[in-house]
């Protein structure tokens, strides 16, 4: 069932990226974040209500608590990060290199974790890189911004993106998949919205429209969704095998981005996404 769950993740946060591009094309990256974390923390605390496992929070130990925090921070941060850059980048282009993230948490989870790195990880994970340098090529859509700022901004999302894994997955080692989540999530609307007073944006809440706010509060519907089959999957299997199948949304994220959002494909590009699902898929099998 963990592999079910993997592939679910990846379907809602494929379809999350370019739901939430829509949502900010005019609004503040960081006040469109933490608008959807609300929505996100709602979404996970009427799980655990419904679910049943609200009584289980007194047998929360104060080593997996730590972890649940540090992971809720890591994931502030990659959100941040990632929505930025996805105001600021193609979808097709800020996707790959958040994606990345993989090969990173793999290695995290080899040293951290204690999971095998064999020969076949490691060509995946050099079919992952190739794959995503490949990816990264000239803007084709119009209306790009200009500059590297948005490839700064995907770096550091993947790399918090990597630790939020490995910390999520440590954090969630004895405790409801579901339970775990919604604590996590508790941290994330707490520091975006610490973010957005700190940088004086809450002035650009007036200003937003009924269909950025849908477009939002849809994105954070889906992240959620995600989530609750991402840390499912999490805690039943593998980190080294769940988050790169999680990756896979990126087909998702290309498909949507192709048809919605008119954003095209190089031929080299189309190579790279090849190898990027390739290295995924065998590191399944």
């Amino acid at each position: 069932m963990w592999i079910a769950f993997s592939f679910g993740s990846a379907l809602f946060a494929g379809i999350t990226a370019v739901i939430a591009k829509i949502g900010i094309k005019n609004v503040n990256s960081t006040v469109a974040t933490a608008l959807r974390t609300i929505i996100i923390l709602i979404f996970s605390w009427l799980l655990v209500f419904i679910t049943g496992v609200f009584q289980e929070i007194g047998d929360i130990s104060g080593r997996t608590l730590l972890f649940l925090i540090l992971s809720g921070l890591a994931t502030g941060a990659s959100w941040l990060c990632y929505f930025k850059a996805l105001q600021l980048g193609d979808v097709n282009k800020v996707t790959p290199i958040d994606k990345s993230s993989t090969i990173l948490s793999m290695l995290l989870a080899f040293i951290i974790l204690g999971e095998p790195l064999g020969v076949l990880t490691v060509v995946c994970m050099l079919l992952i890189g190739v794959g995503t340098y490949l990816m990264i090529t000239k803007k084709q859509s119009e209306g790009s911004a200009t500059g590297k700022s948005w490839f700064v901004y995907a770096s550091m999302s993947a790399i918090f993106a990597s630790l939020t894994s490995i910390l999520g997955k440590i954090g969630i080692s004895d405790v409801d998949s579901n339970l775990g989540t919604a604590i996590r999530t508790a941290v994330v609307p707490i520091m975006a919205w610490v973010m957005v007073f700190v940088t004086g944006k809450q002035r650009e809440l007036k200003g937003i429209t009924k269909s950025s706010l849908a477009f939002i509060c849809l994105s954070g519907l889906t992240t959620g969704l995600s989530w609750l089959c991402y840390y499912k999957a999490l805690q039943d299997g593998p980190a080294s095998v769940v988050v790169p199948i999680d990756k896979l949304s990126i087909l998702v994220t290309i498909a949507f981005s192709y048809f919605i959002l008119k954003e095209k494909l190089t031929k080299k590009s189309l190579a790279g996404l090849v190898m990027i699902t390739a290295g995924t898929l065998l590191l399944v099998i």
